[in-house]
């Protein structure tokens, strides 16, 4: 189960090789068999390369999608404003497991991302050059293309350039916490956000961008854009790299021009003919269902346009045969682990949605449905980087693609499939842990139930203070539930919202199919609540 991917797994291309020309005669391409297979490269001047960008309509293919001319002009801009030499960042952390089309380039074409870095070095008078990285083999790889280069990180070098391993964990591939790390703090992100564009490393302007993105460019600087345009679709040209995996026969990287079906990446790494659904964009995108699959083009516009992600580049599809909900229950709470701690809506609203998509899976009706809705909407915008926000798209996502599984859940028994760990998630296989008030006896089929009586609700609204997991203030300031199954993990907290209903409108009671020892819960007689008002 959750098997995780290897840092090279199979590379295919579709049509003429581009990013991965060389690839058929060796397992990596060092300096001089990377110029036999690309050729020199001219220098180029800065806004000669922010026009190229542009013509070729290069976007960041870290998952954010920001077009690369106006960084480039921003960084340049900022740069002679201030008087003050720009820094180059290239990100190759790929901290996410379902992605490794970075860490292919990396390992096996890595003069290709540093020919687009050094391009906009030299372009800029940039004299610090930073590769991000966050796995052995990838710092490697990077630190002996340096070498043959002949580039160092000492003082006398006209360009420092080094390698900075980072820890592999989903925030560090965040712009802010790699300059953070960069700069000697930890690789996680700051508490404000500012742009790497105005100050970056060093308090420098910063061009920071993806490493497939680099590689892009060098390929557009040689070609030109007329022939790179050439490729692909009209207003996304050429072409894009992609990592499928999930159920799927032979999980790999493959490099695909835009406006290639979907469906045809799908087969060529044997996903099933009608998969359940499919995981666009990775662990921060969107699930789509099997007849959008059909209609869908790899393309950034295509994807948004049925509601799917390109994002980061993964692309997961699920068999008929597994529990949808399930599978994502396993990253949900993987997400939840990989908060940096910092930022209360992340490191609390996470693990919430994550209980709460369990409480889904255990029969929680509707309460649940809604309190995960709830803690979705939450916890977006509301952090130091966009790890809540992705971590609340997928959520999101993952109650709308799968409604009738949600009902079966939720209302029934069940889908009565089992989860089988298709999506990869950890190495080694290993469960996730430390998520806060996860795990042991606090998870499973609820115990209780807990119900307001009406009669004596004034509306105070403690209770949804107190359990925000089942108890939401409409717009009159009243719960919007009368009566909600308990997650197993807020039985405490329901006894307590009992307690202090300053109206003792609130009674839990035990429930039926629940084969542990009963607890002395209040139960509150109606009588006695409206004694204890008329004093």
């Amino acid at each position: 189960m959750n098997e995780a991917l290897p840092d090279v797994p199979e590379v295919r291309v579709v049509g003429l090789p581009q990013l991965t020309s060389g690839f058929d005669l060796v397992d990596r391409l060092d300096l001089p068999m990377h110029l036999k297979v690309h050729g020199p490269l001219e220098p180029m001047g800065g806004e000669q390369l922010a026009q190229l960008s542009e013509r070729i309509n290069l976007r960041g293919r870290g998952g954010a999608g920001f077009p690369f001319h106006k960084k480039l002009r921003s960084v340049a801009e900022t740069a002679i404003k201030r008087g003050v030499r720009p820094v180059v960042v290239v990100n190759g952390s790929e901290d996410e497991p379902a992605c490794r089309k970075d860490t292919v380039m990396i390992n096996r074409a890595p003069h290709l991302i540093l020919d687009g870095a050094l391009l906009c070095a030299e372009a800029m008078g940039a004299r610090t050059l930073v590769v991000g990285v966050t796995r052995e083999s990838t710092k490697r790889s990077m630190e002996a293309a340096l070498a043959e280069r002949g580039l160092n990180n000492g003082r006398r070098s006209a360009l420092r350039a080094r390698v900075q391993l980072n820890p592999v964990r989903m925030v560090t591939g965040a712009a802010a916490s790699l300059i953070r790390s960069i700069d000697g703090g930890p690789a996680v992100p700051p508490g404000r956000k500012v742009s790497a564009s105005k100050n970056g490393v060093g308090g420098a302007p910063t061009l920071l961008s993806n490493a497939e993105t680099f590689a892009q460019l060098a390929i557009a600087a040689r070609i030109g854009p007329e022939r790179y345009c050439n490729t692909g679709l009209y207003d996304e040209p050429g072409t894009v790299m992609l990592t499928v995996s999930g159920a799927v026969a032979r999980p790999m990287v493959i490099e695909v021009p835009t406006g290639v079906p979907l469906r045809y990446v799908l087969q060529l790494a044997g996903a099933p003919p009608m998969p359940q659904g499919v995981l666009t964009g990775g662990y921060h995108g969107k699930w789509i269902d099997a007849a959008t699959v059909n209609e869908a083009i790899v393309s950034r516009n295509s994807l948004d346009a049925v509601g799917g992600a390109l994002g980061a580049g993964a692309i997961l599809p699920i068999s008929q045969d597994t529990c949808p909900l399930g599978e994502s229950l396993m990253v949900a709470k993987w997400l939840a682990e990989e908060s940096a701690g910092q930022c209360g809506p992340c490191y609390l609203g996470l693990p919430a949605a994550a209980r709460g998509l369990e409480d889904i899976l255990n029969g929680g009706g509707p309460a649940a449905l809604e309190a995960v809705k709830q803690v979705a909407k939450n916890v977006k915008r509301r952090g130091a980087c966009s790890h809540p926000d992705g971590s609340a798209m997928f959520l999101e996502s993952t109650v709308k693609a799968f409604s009738d599984d949600i009902a079966a859940h939720a209302l029934g028994n069940g889908c009565g499939r089992p989860v089988e760990g298709v999506l990869p998630l950890f190495e080694g296989g290993r469960a996730p842990t430390g998520i806060p008030g996860g795990g042991g006896e606090e998870n499973g089929p609820s115990r209780q139930k807990i119900f307001v009586d009406w009669t004596l609700c004034r509306g105070h609204g403690l209770c949804a203070d107190i359990l925000p997991e089942v108890f939401q203030l409409g717009a009159d300031g009243f719960p919007t539930v009368a009566q909600a199954q308990v997650p197993r993990h807020a039985e405490a907290k329901a006894i307590r919202a009992v307690r202090r209903c300053p109206a003792l409108a609130l009674r839990v009671e035990e429930g039926t199919q629940s084969k542990a020892p009963s607890r002395n819960l209040p139960v509150l007689s109606q009588g006695r609540g409206r004694r204890a008002l008329g004093r």
